[in-house]
């Protein structure tokens, strides 16, 4: 009776919770479209993350170090703010600040920034490492949403932005063998996110080498991994969870029968019910605190994955689903009640996780 009980309690707080979620519509996506739009040209505060080689670099500005993706605090933030902005454009061509995103696009995507981008990479030793390999992710996250938008700016943005994509490629195919362990934070090291992303490109644009690299890497990194301490998350900034995103990579993968057995050895059941907990934001304004809105919608996009790749009667499948419904419900809001800490990124990552 205690079980039946238990079933119909969670079947009503998953129908409330569906019913809520939202949904990117045309009128969220203009209101999120104006974050990244509002800070692409805006070059400080700024985050540069450059490590200075002569006292002549150590002058340059944000803008002459990184003349496309200068803007909005950090390099990898204003990546995968233009990548939000592809992907609305692309999903609601009738979008009302259509014409001013294409003219920020315009300016973005010329060949001669993306070749001074991808120079960057091999002017200074040290830049071999930058932004390895969240930023890296995020730039072939971009790559792969033009290629598949049937456009005319598209296909021209596409074609200028190849040189920095090629640059990446090189980078991470040479680093890829050399990546003995894998990175387990919940911020932008981590690795699992990182292969994701590099995995879906891969595919989307048949480099089976590419491919079978990162296929490997991921089963010896994480194929083993049984019983993961997902009851200690999150840390005080994450804005990934380190566990969901490892099965978020391996249900990529993995054949879905694979898929489904490694699952049940990875996770606890304490561990999923610490996993599926709204993280506590005391402080907005904090630039490390506010991290954790982005965790709920990290969190929603692997569970909503996760789910896809599970059959109909396992119990995560549902659990998972309504799970990321509340988190998107709950972070949505939160996006428009801090400051520029949150302001410079977290519209993508909702606009990522909505379009899951």
């Amino acid at each position: 009776m205690k079980k039946i009980y238990f079933t119909l309690l969670l079947l009503n707080i998953s129908i409330a919770y569906a019913q809520v979620a939202p949904k990117l519509d045309k009128s969220i996506a203009e209101r999120l479209s104006l974050l990244p739009l509002s800070c692409m040209d805006k070059e400080y505060p700024n985050k540069t993350a450059h490590s200075i080689n002569t006292e002549v670099d150590a002058k340059l500005t944000p803008a002459q170090l990184h003349p496309a993706f200068y803007g909005c605090f950090d390099w990898h933030s204003s990546v995968h703010g233009h990548w939000m902005l592809v992907h609305l454009l692309k999903t609601f061509p009738d979008i009302k600040n259509r014409a001013e995103i294409v003219a920020k696009l315009d300016k973005t995507f010329t060949v001669e920034n993306m070749k001074a981008e991808a120079d960057y990479f091999k002017k200074y030793e040290l830049a071999k490492i930058f932004e390895r390999t969240y930023g890296w992710a995020w730039l072939l996250k971009l790559d792969q949403e033009l290629m598949q938008f049937d456009d005319p700016n598209a296909k021209k943005w596409h074609a200028a932005m190849q040189p920095l994509t090629q640059q990446i490629l090189e980078l991470w195919k040479a680093y890829l063998p050399k990546q003995t362990y894998p990175n387990r934070t919940g911020v932008h090291g981590n690795t699992a996110f990182a292969l994701v992303f590099a995995l879906d490109w891969a595919r989307a644009n048949h480099d089976k080498e590419f491919e079978n690299q990162i296929i490997k890497k991921a089963k010896d990194f994480y194929g083993d991994n049984q019983q993961t301490p997902a009851y200690l998350e999150p840390d005080g900034a994450d804005f990934f969870s380190p566990s969901l995103e490892i099965a978020d990579l391996m249900r990529r993968v993995l054949a879905k029968e694979d898929f489904v057995k490694w699952l049940a050895k990875f996770y606890e059941e304490r561990s999923i019910k610490r996993i599926s907990e709204v993280p506590i934001v005391s402080d907005l304004s904090d630039y490390q605190t506010v991290h954790l809105v982005g965790l709920s919608f990290t969190r929603a996009w692997c569970m909503k994955g996760v789910a896809q790749q599970l059959p109909k009667n396992h119990p995560l499948k549902a659990r998972f689903e309504a799970t990321a419904n509340h988190f998107l419900s709950n972070a949505l809001p939160l996006i428009f009640k801090g400051n520029y800490g949150g302001d410079h990124w977290l519209a993508s990552f909702a606009v990522y996780a909505l379009a899951k």
